[in-house]
């Protein structure tokens, strides 16, 4: 053999060893090298301005007002007047029911006669008698009133480290510092 093609052989196995002696680079292996470290701070807060909008609120009101009801009142019927009429119509639808028919037919329409008579003369005397009195109802109704209120949404927050300025949102009023997390990682 030639001592190149020994010299190649020898390379060779170093290299083989090298390779397997060596672990292949995984992603897992990678992304530890490229890993951040993390730690808190506090930092200055430099201003802090509330974030405000406006909403509608509804809010139900119970509005009463007075109103008139006109009733009516009927007088009874011992009163003279309607008792009065109310027996004269009787008699005259008697007499008139009285004219038709024969035998048994002539005495229902008599009674049917006397029957329409009251009625009608206990109405026209009830009308004339009535009485119509004002009364004082009270009505209520639920109305909803539409107004208008500001409400504080969250805070955006300036804050100082490292002499850079830097604003972030927050749902909190921070006070004079606020938590800051300081990340290193390696440069490449």
């Amino acid at each position: 053999m030639s001592a190149a093609r020994v010299s190649m052989a020898v390379a060779g196995v170093l290299l083989a060893g090298v390779a397997l002696a060596t672990p292949p680079h995984s992603r897992y292996e990678r992304s530890h090298e490229r890993s951040v470290s993390s730690e808190y701070d506090y930092a200055p807060v430099t201003r802090v301005v509330p974030i405000v909008r406006q909403v509608s609120v509804e809010t139900p009101a119970r509005h009463c007002y007075d109103d008139v009801r006109y009733v009516e009142s009927r007088p009874h019927i011992s009163d003279p007047d309607v008792g009065g009429r109310t027996l004269v119509g009787a008699l005259i639808g008697g007499v008139v029911g009285h004219q038709f028919g024969s035998g048994r037919g002539r005495d229902a329409a008599t009674v049917a006669g006397a029957l329409t008579g009251a009625a009608v003369g206990y109405d026209a005397a009830a009308r004339r008698s009535a009485t119509v009195r004002e009364e004082i109802v009270q009505r209520c109704e639920t109305r909803y009133e539409k107004r208008y209120e500001e409400r504080v949404d969250g805070y955006r927050v300036s804050y100082e480290y490292n002499g850079r300025e830097y604003t972030t949102r927050l749902p909190y009023d921070p006070g004079d510092r606020i938590r800051v997390r300081v990340a290193v990682a390696v440069a490449e």
